[in-house]
């Protein structure tokens, strides 16, 4: 059986530098210019064709513009936009489209650079257009991002690392920082140069002409998302519904709800998340938890059923793993899409090479599993390119 591999990119980081080194020493901590890092997403899309898709039924698209007589003063309208809104949009503003691998799997081939992150913390790709002076302003994101230059050029500056504490800009749509502190870094990205910003930096892009950039954004979950996913887990095990037994010590105040109550109460819980049983409830709540998809996945028009999909492949398609769908494999199971799939050994070793990136033709494809992938299509997680 031959496969029709893709070519694996290389890692976006500058030439000399290892992930090994990137990981120590510039995640989560400070930012990092790779010039020509991401060669590939270089004039990949054109103005007109993200403003054309932000304008499409079931895209997230925003526009943010300022306002021609004060730019101090914002706005902020969310998808759906029309033609109209962007017409007659003020002289500085800049529409952003979310999810954009959904609507390219050719451009969701490009994760792979950055595949010296593990894929659970993937969030999405975001791309943002600005006419000349267009912006969002100075901010910071609660989330690592590799800011992407595919078109034209944007200016950007790096400022102060911010925390839960630092003020915005009060009365505006959307958040913004009236002072970075001192710049630490000023620089035009040019097509295929990218920036890594880590967590709670400012920064601030300026476009210096009609311009496209590309957020690959990685997030993890935080500690309320995984109680609350722990907690759904753990409703499907009966065992723990038993009322919990603890030492009674005679109390002066019958009304109290006693510190020694409260830390034997804690003890339990602790002890219920160290045993296997709790590692099992762990496992299964957090691998649900970051496989699961921020944006609803793009419907296909039609059902696919074995002979379709024969005839598609026959017709010269080739099959992938669809960008959009999360794939996290866990303990040797897989989950996708928020939830634990069960597989065979031949339908699992099948989804590990496409999800591994191979682009598969129908010689490639063994013939009693086409029903199985027509499934696998109509649940999004393989496209046809």
């Amino acid at each position: 059986m031959t496969n029709q591999t893709t070519e694996r990119l290389a890692f976006c980081l500058p030439n000399g530098m290892s992930a090994e080194e990137f990981l120590r020493d510039y995640w989560q901590k400070k930012p990092l210019l790779i010039k020509n890092g991401l060669p590939a997403i270089a004039q990949m899309f054109e103005p007109e064709d993200v403003l054309g898709l932000a304008c499409e039924e079931g895209v997230s698209a925003r526009l943010i513009s300022q306002d021609d007589t004060n730019p101090n003063t914002w706005s902020l309208k969310n998808s759906p936009l029309d033609e109209s809104d962007i017409q007659n949009a003020p002289q500085l503003w800049t529409v952003l489209v979310q999810n954009l691998e959904q609507w390219s799997p050719e451009l969701g081939q490009l994760w792979q650079a950055f595949d010296f992150i593990p894929k659970w913390q993937q969030d999405d790709i975001m791309v943002s257009y600005a006419p000349v002076g267009g912006s969002v302003g100075a901010h910071y994101d609660e989330y690592d991002v590799f800011l992407a230059q595919g078109f034209g050029e944007r200016r950007w500056q790096l400022g102060k690392m911010c925390d839960g504490d630092t003020p915005f800009v009060a009365g505006q749509p959307i958040r913004l920082l009236d002072d970075m502190g001192e710049l630490i870094f000023d620089e035009i990205l040019e097509p295929g140069d990218v920036l890594y910003v880590p967590p709670r930096l400012s920064h601030h892009g300026i476009a210096q002409n009609d311009c496209l950039t590309f957020s690959f954004g990685f997030r993890r979950p935080n500690v309320v998302q995984i109680l609350d996913e722990i907690a759904d887990v753990a409703t499907h095990e009966r065992s723990l519904f038993s009322p919990i037994t603890l030492p009674q010590a005679l109390q002066t105040d019958a009304n109290e709800l006693s510190a020694a109550s409260l830390d034997a109460i804690k003890q339990v819980l602790i002890d219920t998340l160290n045993s296997p049983a709790g590692d099992d409830i762990v496992r299964s709540a957090v691998a649900e938890l970051v496989s699961k998809r921020q944006y609803d996945l793009l419907a296909f028009e039609d059902e696919m059923d074995a002979g379709a999909l024969a005839q598609r492949l026959g017709e010269g398609e080739c099959l992938m793993a669809n960008p959009a769908s999360r794939f996290v494999r866990c303990d040797g199971a897989w989950y996708i899409n928020g939830e634990c799939v069960s597989l065979d050994d031949e339908s699992t070793a099948l989804l590990t090479r496409l999800v591994n990136g191979e682009v598969l033709t129908l010689d490639d494809l063994p013939q009693a599993r086409l029903s199985e992938l027509a499934e696998w299509m109509n649940d999004y997680w393989l496209v046809l390119i």
